[in-house]
């Protein structure tokens, strides 16, 4: 953060204080005690605000894999239809917001420059467990929000470098509105077609399932959502818009091509016309 953000000088003291004193290693500590106005504040209507899900994710041999559902709503409206609400928050872990859209990219922000900011001051990263547990505290610190209507729930997932065998690497856990962190064994889904997703994956997703396996258990899920969920959207082949999905493994993250997700959408409407009962 630049010294600009700061004007005059009797906030100067104050950043140096903090700067020069052992403390935390915390980026959101860093926030309220030197520049409380940058982090989230209720300035906006619930009822006026876009709200975002459905989020998935699933743990597959080498790794972990999240995907989200295009979509953004305000009310009845559909407010985007390309919004992104999977993100790598750092090398080898992953996240996604489900409800308050605005509010969801500033608190994923937030967390990206926290991993960073531990990272740099400890000079080494946190464990997966505490990566989640750094998470949970900052979605409670947002308590004051989600009490006003303008919650965030995020579902986080990573490759945990330290696990002793590679099928036990990828982990996922999920949160409440308050910051409660349960971590989840195989799969998990949030957001309001979270019902119709994680049936799919109840009924799809199998122990030791390829990458390519489970990007096409991961958008079927996203598919069964958007059949019954208006808040959620399919695959959409007309404007070419396709489901952001992500993985995080031993080599890091990366996101799956369009091309690749085009083509598992078009085999999934293929077969769907075929046995429209499905």
């Amino acid at each position: 953060m630049s010294i600009e953000r700061f004007s005059g000088a009797a906030a100067l003291p104050g950043v140096l204080r903090y700067a020069m004193s052992p403390g935390s290693s915390s980026f959101t500590d860093f926030l309220k005690a030197t520049a409380p106005e940058l982090l989230p504040k209720p300035h906006i209507i619930p009822e006026l605000t876009t709200h975002a899900t459905t989020i998935v994710a699933a743990v597959y041999d080498g790794g972990v894999v999240m995907a989200g559902d295009r979509r953004a709503t305000m009310g009845n409206l559909i407010a985007e239809r390309d919004i992104e609400k999977v993100f790598a928050s750092d090398d080898y872990s992953l996240i996604g917001t489900a409800g308050t859209a605005g509010v969801g990219i500033e608190v994923v922000k937030l967390y990206q420059v926290e991993l960073e900011h531990y990272e740099k001051i400890e000079g080494t990263q946190l464990t997966l467990n505490g990566k989640a547990n750094r998470l949970a505290t900052m979605i409670r610190g947002n308590l004051g929000l989600a009490m006003q209507g303008l919650a965030v729930v995020p579902l986080f997932a990573g490759f945990d470098v330290e696990a002793p065998a590679p099928s036990s690497a990828g982990k996922i856990f999920s949160f409440d509105a308050a910051g409660g962190l349960y971590p989840q064994r195989y799969y998990d889904s949030i957001g309001s077609g979270s019902p119709y997703a994680k049936s799919s994956l109840k009924k799809r997703w199998r122990p030791g399932l390829r990458r390519d396996e489970v990007v096409r258990v991961v958008v079927e899920a996203l598919y069964d959502a958007a059949d019954d969920d208006s808040a959620t959207g399919g695959p959409d082949l007309v404007r070419q818009i396709f489901p952001v999905v992500m993985f995080a493994s031993a080599e890091g993250t990366s996101r799956a091509p369009d091309s690749e997700l085009s083509t598992v959408a078009r085999a999934i409407a293929d077969e769907r016309r075929d046995q429209p009962g499905t």
